[in-house]
């Protein structure tokens, strides 16, 4: 009997000690992290300066589902890597200080002027020549320039020389000088060749008192206009000595 008691004393107590041997073995230790390096240039945010992170992955977010959406409709090819664009956000100015998320330079241009040819499709420089208007008819009165006189007037517009003395009044005494006006007579012809020379000719100026008006007249039948279009010149151009005209 006393023998059965001092086992079960033993086993009792080899129970114990394997339960205080359980509670008293020690955790596993935490193992120990490993140190994160950073990049060159330490403490640089991803993020441009002055934008809110939380902001941009949100956008980030949204342009996501858009891409999704996009796939869903057809619109887009599955696969087909799609860039999020990221608007950069420029602040005011508060103070003396600008917020600005991202460098922008704006280039302000200045148009060169134009100028508008109607109906042209460039613009072309150009001189503007005066070209003279070529009278055609008779006219009811006519002012003498230099170098002119009535027969000269009688053989340009095909009138009657003594006509044209007869209604004007004038004598073989009378003189002739610039600006004397002239009635020309609407009836009436030259009696003849009107042409005093041969033309088409290259006249030669020989004097230096030489006028387009006194040129016509040498040529008899020809306007003065016509002279001066032919020329490039204006009627009241000054012809120097040994200039060269093209007579039409």
């Amino acid at each position: 009997m006393k023998k059965n008691i001092n086992l079960r004393l033993v086993g009792v107590l080899m129970l114990g000690i394997m339960v205080t041997t359980a509670c008293v073995q020690p955790y596993s230790s935490a193992p120990l992290a490993s140190p994160t390096l950073l990049p060159t240039g330490l403490f640089v945010s991803p993020f441009p300066s002055g934008q809110d992170p939380l902001q941009i992955i949100a956008d980030l977010g949204t342009q996501t589902a858009m891409a999704s959406t996009d796939i869903a409709n057809g619109t887009t090819t599955p696969g087909t890597p799609v860039t999020p664009a990221i608007t950069p956000t420029v602040g005011t100015l508060t103070g003396a200080s600008p917020t600005v998320g991202l460098a922008i330079t704006l280039i302000a241009t200045t148009a060169a002027p134009i100028t508008v040819v109607p109906g042209g499709s460039s613009v072309t420089p150009y001189v503007t020549a005066y070209i003279p208007t070529v009278v055609s008819g008779r006219p009811a009165t006519y002012s003498l320039q230099k170098g002119e006189f009535p027969y000269c007037i009688a053989r340009r517009y095909n009138v009657n020389p003594d006509d044209l003395l007869s209604i004007n009044g004038i004598t073989d005494g009378n003189i002739f000088y610039p600006g004397l006006t002239l009635t020309i007579p609407q009836s009436g012809s030259w009696p003849g060749d009107r042409s005093l020379h041969n033309h088409p000719d290259t006249y030669t100026v020989d004097s230096s008192d030489t006028t387009i008006y006194g040129v016509a007249c040498y040529y008899g039948d020809i306007f003065p206009e016509t002279i001066a279009s032919a020329n490039n010149l204006s009627l009241s151009s000054i012809l120097t000595f040994g200039q060269k005209l093209t007579i039409p």
